[in-house]
């Protein structure tokens, strides 16, 4: 060996072990691409563990349009369903799920198209028998008519993970708990909460039609004293705006009196198929139908993010 090659063969061996010791120093950020914005998210659960439910909030939502298919989220408490499985991971790991808490793909969770976030059902997996119950708390799939998304995790202990897809059986089975702050927070009920942001929201999603089971869930500002509930029939010819629904006239009424501000708010009492009464917060928005997209972004503005316009009947 020459000289030359000698000392090109030293060089080689310096830089190589240069580059080494480089690559030991620079830190690997783990999901520094993925983590949702807004900053650090709290800490999640242990690997397998239910999604703890910190920074999510209840809701049902309003219908939307997927790839020209509609889906009308509701409350449905009978809900028994067979159908395809398949789960998500890596794509959306460490990101924001539909109503507000951090997907982890090392969680038992679950997405759904219609089911009010979040939720508890059984997942039955009918190709082995395998059986668990899962935290709904996204929306999807969105794929194949598929009944539900679960992560990976949950399809690795229903035995799943490895086809891909499974024939189960998903049946509903309550309400899923919150995370602080919001724990227990159902029907928007009141809890002496300060007023919210005058921050308008998005831009709507087109909507038509009404589901009168919508719940709102936007905090109440409180008031001195709860008035007499006053109900007034609804009125044909004209859009109206519905700031939410509730289980309680007297949170009806404390939500009419706190949209003073965005126009007069009347209380329509509606009877569900189960019995149950909830009692829908509305404003008149006249014939226009751009009037009553604006008066829905004030009735937003004061804190119901999902207030909709109802069109004619």
């Amino acid at each position: 060996m020459t000289c030359i090659q000698i000392k090109a063969r030293s060089l080689a061996m310096v830089l190589m072990g240069s580059a080494a010791l480089a690559a030991c120093a620079t830190p690997q950020p783990r999901y520094s691409a993925r983590m949702p914005t807004g900053g650090p998210i709290a800490s999640g659960p242990s690997p397998g563990a239910q999604p703890n439910g910190a920074g999510g909030r209840y809701k049902v939502g309003a219908p939307y349009q997927v790839a020209g298919i509609w889906y009308v989220p509701k409350e449905e408490p009978t809900y028994d369903q067979q159908g395809i499985a398949s789960w998500y991971g890596d794509e959306f790991h460490m990101k924001p799920t539909a109503n507000g808490e951090v997907f982890d793909m090392n969680a038992v969770s679950a997405a759904h198209t219609t089911l009010p976030l979040p939720s508890m059902v059984e997942v039955t997996n009918l190709d082995n028998g395998k059986k668990m119950t899962v935290r709904v708390n996204d929306r999807g799939p969105f794929v194949g008519g598929r009944v539900i998304d679960l992560s990976r995790e949950a399809a690795r202990q229903l035995g799943f993970d490895r086809q891909g897809t499974a024939n189960v059986r998903v049946r509903y089975a309550g309400p899923a708990e919150l995370g602080p702050p919001d724990a227990g927070l159902r029907h928007a009920s009141y809890d002496g909460s300060p007023p919210p942001s005058s921050t308008l929201p998005a831009a709507p999603i087109p909507y038509s039609g009404l589901t009168p089971t919508a719940v709102a869930s936007a905090p109440l500002a409180p008031i001195a004293a709860v008035q007499p509930v006053k109900t007034v029939p609804a009125t044909a010819g004209v859009y109206r705006v519905q700031a939410g629904a509730f289980a309680e006239a007297a949170n009806a009424q404390r939500v009419a009196d706190q949209l003073a501000g965005a126009g007069p708010a009347t209380i329509e009492p509606v009877q569900r198929a189960d019995g149950v009464t909830l009692y829908r917060v509305m404003l008149a928005g006249g014939a226009d139908e751009g009037a009553a997209w604006s008066l829905r972004d004030r009735v937003a503005s004061y804190g119901f993010a999902e207030a909709r316009v109802v069109r004619p009947f």
